[in-house]
């Protein structure tokens, strides 16, 4: 069987379509709602860039080597 090779980009063009989608359908239902939307992303992206700064941090020192994955 091979590796297919389209899921990737597939998934890299229709997540942020189906997300801006959904913020002009929360505007349609009402203002609060895109709000609500807008402050989750903003939660999401802010807990995704600490994540991956963190671990880029800890790869840089090496803070992370002698401890067992768990």
């Amino acid at each position: 069987m091979t590796c297919l090779r389209i899921a990737k980009p597939i998934l890299l063009t229709t997540t942020p379509l189906g997300v801006g989608l959904g913020l002009v359908e929360a505007a349609g239902v009402g203002t609060w709602l895109l709000v609500l939307m807008l402050v989750l992303l903003g939660f999401i992206s802010a807990a995704t860039w600490y994540t991956v700064s963190r671990l880029r941090r800890e790869r840089r020192t090496g803070a992370g080597a002698g401890r067992p994955d768990a």
